[in-house]
């Protein structure tokens, strides 16, 4: 009797928190299904649609596919955003994992450092690319007034079609780099010091050390940070927006920046919600080529 009144008063405790588990799970999935997934599988309907706003929704097959295949403004863009995935992402986890390695080790001031290397990543973009938008003046900008002093001339940083897109990328890398760092850093902390000091007493440099120990223990990391930086590569609207409007002459246009305009100032929804298809499957086959790229080299 003992026995069956103690299952049953598990059964009833498991049964509670089974309840209190679905609770507490039910108001992110519904966000997600709301926001997320719903959204996702609309827009994959209407990339198949002829659909301006005003009007109903008609069914167009793969026109919109045809007309993308044909639009010399869509290559552009991607392009535009292939260049810059190319620039940000080795930079971009190059300097995070500098700094991370910087900071992991005993210093004064570390904490300091960290706290600022981390502050822009707590900025919104608009925020960040407009306090850019100063810096990159090409007549009372700090930048070219830090040039100024090499002997350097004025540079129309946001002006030019050849400096724009490397000005978005320095604007990036700079909002971006901390919240990597951050990464980085748990990663670099959870190798034991135990395989230093073995290092050392071997006479290791720290180069060796670098390459035979750090780089192999922080690879799912690296994995991780990589994977982060081409998704968000790819997605990059803001600081084009905000810096060049896509200029000068469509040099700095992206694909979000593309699909925006298609779909909320020219009103072509069906046509923006095809290009948002191509957009997921191209960071799908991305994410799953850095994967197996990666399993090889674990």
């Amino acid at each position: 009797m003992q026995k069956k009144k103690k299952r049953k008063e598990r059964e009833v405790v498991i049964g509670k928190q089974d309840v209190m588990g679905r609770l507490f799970v039910a108001p992110p999935v519904i966000l997600f299904l709301m926001f997320t997934l719903i959204p996702m599988i609309m827009a994959i309907g209407m990339s198949f649609t002829k659909y301006d706003v005003i009007n109903p929704p008609t069914f167009a097959g793969l026109d919109n596919f045809r007309k993308l295949l044909r639009d010399e403004f869509f290559w552009i863009a991607m392009k535009n955003t292939c260049v810059y995935t190319l620039l940000y992402v080795p930079l971009g986890l190059l300097l995070s994992l500098g700094a991370a390695l910087f900071l992991n080790a005993e210093q004064k001031f570390v904490g300091l450092f960290r706290t600022l290397f981390y502050l822009p990543v707590l900025s919104s973009t608009v925020a960040t690319a407009t306090l850019w938008f100063w810096i990159l003046n090409p007549q009372m900008g700090l930048l070219n007034g830090i040039l100024k002093i090499f002997g350097v001339p004025n540079q129309a940083w946001l002006y030019d079609s050849r400096l724009a897109m490397i000005s978005i990328v320095m604007m990036s890398l700079w909002a971006g780099f901390g919240g990597n760092m951050m990464i980085f850093l748990a990663g670099l902390k959870g190798i034991p010091t135990a395989y230093y000091e073995a290092a050392r007493i071997e006479g290791a440099s720290r180069w060796q050390m670098f390459l035979k120990i750090t780089m192999p223990s922080i690879t799912k990391t690296t994995f991780l940070v990589s994977t982060m930086l081409i998704i968000g590569t790819f997605q990059v609207f803001d600081q084009a927006y905000v810096l060049t409007k896509g200029g000068p002459g469509n040099a700095t246009i992206t694909l979000v920046y593309y699909i925006y305009n298609s779909g909320f100032k020219n009103l072509n929804m069906g046509y923006a919600s095809s290009m948002s298809l191509v957009l997921f499957v191209i960071i799908l086959l991305m994410t799953l080529l850095n994967t197996k790229i990666n399993q090889a080299d674990i």
